[in-house]
């Protein structure tokens, strides 16, 4: 007997949030901290904020507190509408108000991007899923950098695709456009 699997589109966002996290100009070229390929993953991200504007639901920026370049990039401003939290740590939660605001709009999904990838990235998603989100990552609206441990450096690529290898313990990683064609 053969089952048949039938994939719909969501018909509503209302529990769904997504999170920008530090899209910023210091990680741009010219930047303070430039990362590999920060552009491609800010368009991406763009084509995200526009689907969750066009649907109305609810959109989230995160940006690092930093001086200078830290103003959120062009490409993916906020609107006023739209909450901005800042953060002096590592993790979007703390000391934020970031889950506090989401309870309140009874979020229980989160779509999350942003800079950097091992960093700030991993560290929300992580802290997401333990606060008992359900998280997706989009992986190509995500940068990077080289690392450097001792005398060996690690190519952003490896630092993203290691990144992620572990994040798929607490969240969905899909592309852009697999995201978007599911929903």
């Amino acid at each position: 007997m053969t089952t048949l699997t039938i994939t719909t589109k969501s018909q509503s966002l209302d529990s769904i949030a997504l999170v920008l996290i530090d899209i910023q100009y210091f990680y741009f070229p010219g930047g303070a901290m430039e990362l590999s390929e920060p552009e491609t993953a800010a368009e991406k991200a763009k084509q995200l904020l526009d689907f969750f504007r066009e649907k109305s639901a609810l959109v989230v920026h995160v940006k690092h507190e930093y001086s200078p370049g830290g103003e959120i990039f062009k490409l993916v401003a906020p609107l006023e509408s739209e909450k901005v939290f800042s953060k002096k740590e590592l993790n979007s939660f703390l000391g934020t108000g970031l889950d506090e605001y989401l309870k309140q709009n009874h979020i229980k999904k989160l779509v999350l991007c942003g800079m950097q990838a091992h960093m700030c990235l991993e560290g929300a998603t992580r802290a997401g899923h333990d606060l008992g989100y359900e998280c997706i990552v989009i992986k190509d609206a995500c940068a990077t950098r080289d690392l450097k441990f001792d005398d060996v450096v690690i190519p952003a690529k490896q630092v993203h695709y290691s990144t992620l290898a572990t994040l798929r313990n607490y969240a969905k990683i899909l592309g852009t456009e697999e995201y978007l064609k599911r929903n």
